[in-house]
């Protein structure tokens, strides 16, 4: 068997880039998807004790996957070798995904009426498998596991839809020569292999098998936008924005601007990443196609115009929502904007102000007129656990290195600070309701 050269998998490297590395190895190349028999010839084996899992095994450890299985089926095929011995028929032998299989072959004995156990998802590839190669195609479908950005989605659907007409094709008695298996670029080799299937519609791998094989909660219509939006940018340009975590839309809309003007598209990526303003990009990609006059500078220009043009916009509207001016007031010819405003001055919006405490030496008897109680309804419980879960979820970016970006930071400031405003209120011990908001 010819030897393989397989470099250790980059540490945090991209999943399109590891997918890239299975490439090297011929046999992986030949991958294909098939569903396999769960019994009789054709049905896989397990290395460790060379037999099949034992259908008497207690499934308790498996009563999830099993339960699961038996509504949605198995979403992630099991990594399987064919093994060919002169004279004998080839044998499958399981390289990943024995729980799956193990849960699946109860099923089969167990539940023989549910569909969904009727046969086994499977990714075969020719073998026998050498070591090197069996642990690198097991280090990529765990890093698989991880969830995808854009860029590495849109790989694995072609990654997959190629897997799936391989298999048909095989199946059709049509041989895939090996330089179309060499093509390293999954689109180029979807090309290839459509025009081996020609007008054979039963050799078609439609998007919707390749969703459910993937189990990817997308429809096929997005499906297609990211599969347009890879094939459109440079490899290494959508492994940026992968990491930049720049929209889907932003990229149908910059590849849009590339095909037309790619000078000035290229001008606008480079600027702003290198000043770190990547946040521009959807608005200098609006500018770019709207003003075909403009150069890179002048777009960019433009865009931080506009942004900053929508952002004070907002900001007046949320203050309006807040209580903190007028709304009918002209933000620019109003008060004085160092004048406290009504949650500064411990106001609620929609409430009445709270009454101030007697001055010293007065005639009113506070006993004598005590401040009536509002009563209110209590928030909704759901509402609260919904509230805290997003607040933990935020926490959670943040403490993993993300940035909140300006104008989310002041929407979250304003939305926190009437919201403190109503929780001291209501914390407050009675007869002790001011002190509670001047402390605030």
């Amino acid at each position: 068997m010819t030897s393989t050269s397989l470099a250790a998998p980059p540490d945090g490297g991209s999943m399109i880039r590891l997918t890239e590395i299975l490439h090297r190895s011929v046999k992986l190349r030949q991958r294909r998807f098939e569903m396999l028999p769960l019994r009789g010839p054709g049905a896989p084996f397990t290395e460790a004790h060379a037999r099949n899992p034992s259908d008497s095994l207690p499934p308790s450890e498996l009563a999830d996957l099993i339960s699961s299985m038996s509504v949605i089926g198995l979403l992630e095929p099991v990594l399987a070798e064919e093994i060919t011995v002169d004279g004998k028929a080839p044998t499958i032998r399981l390289v990943t995904g024995e729980r799956r299989l193990r849960a699946m072959r109860w099923g089969a004995t167990n539940r023989p009426d549910n569909p969904h156990f009727a046969a086994l998802p499977a990714v075969v590839c020719p073998g026998p498998l050498s070591d090197e190669e069996r642990h690198m195609w097991r280090f990529v479908e765990n890093f698989a596991r991880e969830p995808l950005r854009p860029g590495e989605q849109a790989a694995a659907l072609l990654y997959q839809r190629c897997a799936i007409l391989v298999g048909k094709l095989l199946k059709s008695g049509r041989p895939v020569p090996q330089e179309v298996y060499a093509i390293p670029d999954p689109a180029e080799r979807f090309q290839a292999l459509e025009k081996i299937r020609g007008t054979d519609s039963s050799c078609a791998a439609p998007w919707s098998e390749v969703l459910n094989r993937l189990g990817l909660q997308l429809n096929e219509r997005k499906a297609g936008e990211l599969v347009r939006a890879f094939r459109a940018l440079p490899r290494e340009l959508t492994e940026e924005m992968d990491e930049a975590a720049i929209r889907l839309n932003t990229r149908i809309r910059y590849a849009e601007l590339r095909n037309g003007r790619a000078e000035a598209a290229e001008g606008i990526w480079a600027a702003l990443k290198t000043s770190k303003r990547l946040h521009l990009l959807p608005t200098a990609v609006n500018v770019g196609l709207e003003e075909p006059g403009l150069g890179a500078d002048e777009i960019i220009a433009e865009a931080e115009e506009r942004q900053d043009s929508a952002n004070a916009d907002r900001r007046a509207k949320l203050m309006r929502l807040a209580g903190t001016g007028d709304a009918d007031e002209d933000p620019e010819q109003g008060s004085d904007p160092s004048e406290p405003g009504p949650l500064e001055r411990g106001e609620a919006p929609g409430l009445p102000a709270v009454p101030p405490a007697p001055a010293p030496g007065s005639d009113r008897n506070p006993a004598a007129a005590p401040s009536p109680t509002l009563q209110r309804p209590d928030v909704p419980s759901d509402v609260i656990k919904s509230a805290l879960e997003a607040v933990r979820s935020l926490l959670v970016e943040v403490r993993a290195g993300k940035e909140v970006t300006r104008y989310d930071r002041g929407s979250l400031r304003l939305a926190l600070r009437e919201l403190s405003t109503h929780l001291e209120i209501e914390g407050a011990q009675p007869g002790a309701a001011h002190e509670g908001i001047e402390a605030a």
